[in-house]
């Protein structure tokens, strides 16, 4: 990693751990820390938004260039020294204690929620790059397992052969579909790769068989890949998750060079969508949150809380 770039993500507010790993807090934490106000994913998942650990161990490592992704974009380098799961996880714990101890002089920041933000219980494999790319994913999430800790991942979909060799997976795994059909994949999400369109087509027919909760992701963006409901419906038969994400696109981070304020859709327009897409499904409309422009597809009476789901405490 040049010097320009690590000094660049280090002014975005990441901490780094061996050039490929990075933590960051997000908005929903510090909004939760001094407001109140949490992340859609506690509401959804039961996840508390305080003690998430957004991080990624694949910093850089990504077969797209999405217009809609906030993250920075075209600065690959060769990682040669990937750390050990363990002294990652640990590491980038530690960089989030020094990222939330402002907070402790905070008179609008409980304490009780301070001391639990030092002590993150969830893990949001998703801050930036492909993770699956991460040599050592499955012990990483063994090991985050270990410690209590629930983990949600978020791939693109274009690394069918390492997701099927996983032997720990995430305990909510998200498949991002960003796109109807291959012309608007091209489009939108801009691959580095040749074939990346098959490639998500055989995710999406090996996620039937994933023992873990699936969740299909459609990042939606106004006048690019809005609409076509026919045809994302029938990716979604492909796949067959356990719960679908239709969620508006937001202006923010990277994408403000590549989109406009216009290209977000109402969460009206979202919500006309998803009704749409779950009456093609067999799914319904279970969760939702306006500030977040997202609802959530899934069957009455299934659990959503993932921490419930498996067995963990909630404390």
């Amino acid at each position: 990693m040049d010097q320009a770039y690590h000094d660049q993500l280090i002014k975005q507010q990441y901490r780094l751990y061996k050039d490929h790993s990075a933590v960051k807090l997000c908005h929903w934490m510090k909004e939760s820390m001094i407001r109140g106000r949490c992340c859609y994913k506690q509401d959804f998942y039961g996840i508390q938004s305080h003690r998430c650990l957004q991080m990624t161990p694949a910093l850089n490592e990504c077969s797209h260039m999405c217009t809609f992704c906030w993250r920075v974009q075209d600065k690959d380098f060769e990682v040669k020294d990937w750390a050990e799961p363990r002294e990652m996880l640990d590491a980038l714990i530690e960089e989030q204690r020094k990222l939330v101890s402002g907070f402790k002089g905070d008179p609008r920041c409980d304490l009780k929620m301070y001391e639990e933000a030092r002590n993150p219980n969830q893990v949001a494999i998703s801050l930036a790059g492909e993770p699956i790319t991460y040599p050592y994913l499955s012990e990483f999430i063994r090991e985050c397992h270990s410690r209590g800790m629930t983990t949600f991942m978020v791939t693109n979909g274009t690394y069918p052969d390492r997701l099927a060799e996983l032997d720990t997976l995430p305990m909510q795994l998200y498949v991002t579909v960003a796109a109807p059909n291959e012309e608007i994949y091209r489009r939108v999400c801009r691959p580095k790769i040749s074939d990346g369109w098959q490639r998500l087509m055989r995710t999406l027919e090996l996620m039937p068989s994933l023992d873990t909760r699936t969740v299909i992701r459609h990042t939606l963006v106004k006048g690019e890949n809005f609409g076509w409901v026919d045809e994302y419906a029938a990716l979604d038969r492909i796949a067959d998750p356990d719960l679908v994400e239709p969620k508006g696109y937001v202006f923010v981070g990277s994408s403000r060079m590549r989109l406009s304020m216009s290209c977000m859709p109402s969460f009206a327009e979202i919500r006309d969508f998803s009704k749409q897409l779950g009456d093609r499904i067999g799914m319904e409309i279970i969760k939702e949150r306006e500030d977040s422009r997202v609802v959530l597809l899934g069957h009455k009476g299934d659990e959503t809380d993932v921490r419930r789901l498996y067995g963990l405490d909630q404390n």
